[in-house]
């Protein structure tokens, strides 16, 4: 089976655990975190053929497409510019609603230019370490997929993890591919331990692949007023180019949804595909020092200049090489973010807090620091 794969990166997600760095006018996925490029770039490359470093693909993954908040149109177009990336196209929210409204609306435009068209649903703010092995188990799980089966790529678990959400796998269907058994919510500690042991459980990484004409049929049983909507946003779409902007009232009427809610936890076609191609989401600047490079006493600088004396464990964060200077004296496991409208300081286990940081500054008025 050789059916060619749509890569689509979505790119609409806010990163609001990444204040101050992260904010709604230019999120954690156009900053350059991992590497020297943007996660969006690093994601759009990724599968991008015609490259020495993904011959492996065979020519098998199609210019992708981008799904994006309206505000971002233009720093994603200069982003994959900057890289040489040509989209086929750029499909343009006019008001956040959430994975599944978003989803929808890639089907329906999809379909009615390519029916069945095979779509690879991948976040653009997210790091992986083996391009090649990501890109590896990809193909693995096209078969499944173009067999009628909604595919998500669960990561095999290296630690118990609290953080993220689990699928249990079930029967296999082929040499690739198990049927789901189960989602399961993040877990306690001893819950993840046993996960762990198991073998039987893996992180959900919210990586799918589909036809789209089985997802829009899936969407018609289990939740028809977001496809229907999503129909009306594309039916009243503004075309430019590869650009379509999605009609704002038609698509503000969908119920605001993630994919795995409306569709995967409710489907009776859900397949996993087990993956290890160091992974990760990104999701907390703790997750960040994690994977990334460290000086021999475990600190981390990324972007502008620091300098860190008798520092132990610190994440100091500068936006960009012209972001403040971060000094920082005798302190250990801290994450130190510097930008020119903000400043946390945190201790590293206490980063899945931020959020709460940016809870009360939006109750607060304070829409201009988000």
């Amino acid at each position: 089976m050789n059916n060619p794969i749509r890569p689509v990166i979505l790119s609409g997600g806010s990163g609001t655990r990444m204040w101050p760095l992260s904010r709604r006018t230019r999120p954690k996925q156009f900053h350059a975190l991992a590497s020297a490029r943007s996660l969006l770039q690093e994601a759009a490359l990724r599968v991008r053929d015609g490259e020495a470093a993904c011959a492996d693909a065979d020519k098998r993954f199609l210019p992708p497409i981008l799904l994006a908040n309206i505000d971002h149109g233009e720093l994603v177009a200069g982003q994959l510019e900057a890289v040489n990336v040509d989209p086929a196209l750029v499909i343009l929210e006019p008001t956040p609603k959430n994975t599944a409204p978003a989803i929808a609306a890639l089907a329906v435009a999809v379909e009615r230019e390519t029916a069945g068209a095979l779509l690879a649903i991948l976040p653009a703010d997210h790091a992986i370490a083996d391009a090649a092995g990501f890109r590896a188990t990809l193909l693995k799980g096209a078969p499944a997929a173009a067999d009628g089966a909604i595919v998500t790529f669960g990561v095999e678990p290296t630690r118990p993890e609290t953080g993220y959400g689990y699928i249990r796998a079930g029967e296999a269907l082929n040499d690739a591919a198990f049927r789901v058994s189960a989602f399961v919510e993040k877990p306690d500690l001893e819950t993840a331990k046993g996960y762990l042991a198991s073998g039987a459980y893996y992180w959900n990484a919210g990586i799918f692949m589909f036809r789209s004409d089985v997802m829009i049929e899936e969407m018609r049983r289990r939740c028809p007023a977001i496809l229907e909507a999503a129909q009306n946003a594309v039916a009243r779409s503004v075309r430019q180019g590869a650009t379509m902007r999605l009609d704002r009232d038609a698509f503000s009427a969908a119920p605001e949804d993630s994919i795995d809610y409306a569709v995967m936890e409710r489907t009776d076609r859900a397949a996993v595909v087990p993956a290890s191609f160091g992974w990760s989401d990104i999701g907390s600047w703790a997750a960040l020092w994690e994977i990334a490079d460290k000086d021999g006493a475990g600190n981390v600088a990324v972007g502008g200049e620091a300098a860190l004396l008798d520092c132990a464990n610190t994440l100091a964060v500068s936006e960009g090489s012209e972001g403040p200077t971060i000094a920082a004296v005798g302190v250990e496991d801290l994450v130190i973010v510097a930008t020119a409208g903000g400043v946390l300081v945190a201790p590293r286990d206490r980063a899945q807090d931020v959020k709460k940081i940016v809870a009360r500054l939006k109750a607060g008025g304070r829409v201009d620091l988000l």
